[in-house]
């Protein structure tokens, strides 16, 4: 166990291990609104009408991100058919790169050991598991962006030739192109900003002689901008909404309603990398203090590349990120999710030459997130916000049990490895115990899930639905349930995010809830079948100007109801809400 970073078959086996467990849980746990619904069915529309430039939610343009999560999960849609797992499958392997690229980069940089404890960490950070098992682009666009910075790591490294020195900085190049299909123009700004950081920090002025300028931006151009002229020629509109509404007007407005303190993000970076949180000023100040020296060989008596210091880009990419983040005046947990594999880097290598008391302590921080779990485990009931979800939380807190558990006993075990200092067994212990803990808080959650989505309500809405049903959704859009429907729905008195495309299109939806009611009485009259989601309070007020139509079914957080095309009797609404 002492020499596992050694032992090529046991890594290989683990490396395996982590991938088929990775990829294995995606299907388990229904997809979460609003995220996952809403990158789902993007890409659901994109298979069913085989349009792959023009981005549509529920039908209508929406262009506040890029293409290519949509890509992704409508080719994985094509190969494997339409589902939950097909809708994660990317994220999936989006995360299961990161940590294999991550392990990778830390051997060539710092040793076998390093790189075996980079990938561990990064692969067992709860921000890094929870990201890829979530539908959504944050992952996408940090796959990418760490395919950018372990390429640029690889290609200025002390010993790398010539020719691997380009094509690693072309790697770099597709990197932060795929990036910028991502999520956009920080594909770009980050690591930009990040190399004009690291420049001053390092005074390293030659390092942009040795980027590839004209070949990378040949490639960057021919990877981001087909797209981006596609879409504008098809859709004059979106230049403007892309680039200086979502772009500039969020960063610097607050009209999104996404703010936070500033110093969210660091409490976030605190949280998201348990359980090695007790490592991570450590190995920051570590990370400083190293990469003021240069790795390796540097500028002098007949070398004329400059020394380049990878622990303080990998510092600089940290910091740079956060506080980039930080000042803008939209924050959302997920953005600095990128950070996360330069953090790797740098605990990694800190592991290299832990004390036995840090080990200690980093077993003993394992030990105390399982006692955390096991105490808040009873009041889960607490954080229930919507009627008859008390119990669910209540079963919930059976998984925070196991959860605790495991992490509770991977602790003592890790802290007996430390020890006896059988380092990478204490490191690998750590990991798995990290890991399995938050599979299985996220596998609990399921049940509550399945609420958020509303798919308890989907037999009831299937038994109904024919092709000639005309679905709406009253006063809100339900981001999963038309995703598991495979229908679109007519928006009524409700715009949000759909803002920008209605203005463009304002026959795809209807502007408040007059207009609605003419129309279902219309088509009452007319004998079509309709089906509409609404909130209960909006139900309650059709129901109150005897408007037609009968409570399919409910929960706490909407309602479906139907219009009779024969005369039936309506059924009250609060005789829908007995569990």
């Amino acid at each position: 166990m002492k020499e596992l970073h050694r032992n090529r078959a046991a890594m290989g086996g683990l490396a395996a291990a982590f991938v088929l467990a990775s990829l294995a849980v995606l299907a388990i746990r229904t997809l979460v609104p609003p995220d996952e619904g809403r990158y789902a069915e993007i890409a659901r529309e994109m298979f069913a009408s085989g349009d792959w430039v023009t981005t549509r939610l529920n039908g209508i343009k929406y262009f506040e991100k890029p293409p290519l999560q949509a890509w992704m999960n409508a080719l994985t849609f094509t190969l494997f058919g339409v589902g939950q797992w097909q809708a994660r499958l990317w994220t999936g392997l989006c995360g299961v790169f990161g940590v294999l690229l991550t392990g990778f980069t830390g051997t060539r940089l710092f040793g076998a050991r390093a790189g075996l404890s980079a990938a561990l960490v990064l692969g067992s950070s709860f921000y890094w598991v929870l990201g890829s098992q979530v539908d959504s682009v944050d992952m996408s666009v940090s796959g990418m962006m760490t395919l950018c910075l372990c390429a640029l790591l690889l290609a200025q490294r002390a010993d790398a030739g010539p020719a691997e020195r380009r094509n690693w900085m072309l790697a770099c190049w597709a990197g932060m192109a795929l990036a910028t299909l991502a999520k956009g123009l920080i594909g770009i700004v980050l690591p930009g900003g990040v190399l004009v950081c690291y420049t001053l920090a390092a005074r390293d002025w030659r390092l942009w002689t040795r980027l590839h300028m004209a070949k990378g931006l040949a490639l960057f151009l021919a990877i981001a901008a087909p797209w981006f002229i596609l879409v504008g020629l098809r859709n004059p509109e979106q230049p403007h909404f892309f680039f200086v509404h979502e772009h500039f007007e969020r960063f610097l407005l607050k009209e999104h309603h996404r703010e936070a303190p500033a110093w969210s993000f660091l409490a976030l970076l605190a949280v998201g990398s348990m359980p090695w949180i007790s490592m991570l000023v450590p190995s920051l100040v570590a990370g400083a203090r190293r990469g003021a020296t240069a790795a390796g060989a540097g500028a002098g008596a007949g070398n004329p590349v400059p020394a380049f210091r990878p622990r303080l880009l990998a510092l600089v990419w940290l910091v740079f990120i956060v506080a980039f983040f930080s000042a803008s005046s939209s924050k959302l947990p997920g953005y600095i999710l990128p950070v996360f594999p330069a953090l790797a880097l740098l605990m990694g290598e800190y592991l290299e030459g832990a004390s036995r008391r840090q080990q200690m302590i980093n077993a003993s921080t394992l030990i105390l997130i399982g006692l955390a779990l096991l105490l808040a485990a009873p009041f889960a009931p607490g954080f229930a916000r919507h009627d008859g979800e008390s119990r669910l939380y209540a079963d919930f807190a059976v998984w925070i049990n196991a959860s605790g558990m495991l992490a509770l006993c991977g602790g003592i075990l890790a802290l007996w490895m430390a020890g006896q200092d059988r380092r990478d067994g204490h490191v690998l212990v750590l990991a798995v115990g990290g890991f399995l803990a938050s599979q299985v808080l996220l596998a609990g959650f399921e049940p509550l899930g399945q609420a958020r989505a509303g798919s308890a309500l989907l037999p009831a809405m299937r038994s109904v639905l024919t092709p000639a049903t005309r679905v709406y959704s009253v006063g809100l859009y339900e981001q999963s349930l038309t995703f598991y429907l495979g229908r679109t729905v007519t928006l009524v008195d409700y715009t949000d995010e759909f803002a920008f495309g209605l203005q463009q299109q304002p026959e795809l939806g209807i502007p408040d809830l007059d207009t609605f009611i003419r129309t279902w009485q219309d088509n009452t009259a007319r004998g079509i079948p309709c089906m509409a989601i609404a909130r209960a309070d909006l139900v309650f007020e059709l129901q109150h100007r005897h408007v037609p139509l009968r409570v399919l079914a409910s929960d706490a957080r909407r309602v479906v109801i139907a219009n009779p095309v024969t005369p039936i009797s309506v059924t009250p609404l609060h005789e829908s809400h007995h569990p």
